[in-house]
């Protein structure tokens, strides 16, 4: 639970896929923004994007599965990409951890991975303390075509 109230996740609604469209994140950050996805696609279940609600209130998103990858790595299905992102109002005041967490325990009940991996802009020092400390280990750098160095960061279901 957070200072905003208890956390939920849910498949994301075409209206929550269109508010999550308007995020603009200051840069570096600005790498994060989906101004040019497509709320439809979003909203699609076949997307794997679920809304990180708290009190009832859109704060993020988790989304599961091809949507966490990004191009430049060579995936394989060893594990489930797990992304997500929070309201750009939000970012830097400790709400990352249970976020992810959150997450985490809720693809645990739904899809039951053997492992999880996380690909994580290297300049986002904030969310690869947070991602770390939730036991991910890296094993793997590249950059992508955008010219942005990842981390590829991995952790088995206990």
């Amino acid at each position: 639970m957070t200072a905003l109230g208890p956390l939920a996740l849910a498949p994301l609604t075409r209206d929550q896929a269109v508010e999550v469209c308007t995020w603009r994140y200051p840069a570096p950050y600005d790498c994060y923004d989906m101004t040019d996805a497509d709320p439809d696609e979003l909203a699609d279940p076949a997307s794997g994007f679920h809304a990180l609600t708290a009190g009832g209130r859109l704060i993020g998103f988790r989304s599961f599965g091809p949507d966490g990858r990004v191009p430049g790595w060579a995936y394989d299905d060893t594990a489930l990409d797990t992304g997500g992102g929070l309201h750009p109002d939000l970012v830097g005041q400790g709400l990352g951890r249970e976020a992810i967490r959150a997450g985490l325990t809720y693809g645990r009940s739904r899809f039951a991975p053997t492992a999880y991996r996380m690909t994580v802009a290297g300049f986002n020092e904030r969310a690869l303390r947070v991602v770390r400390s939730l036991g991910f280990e890296r094993v793997g750098r590249f950059r992508a075509p955008t010219g942005v160095r990842y981390e590829v960061l991995v952790r088995p279901e206990r």
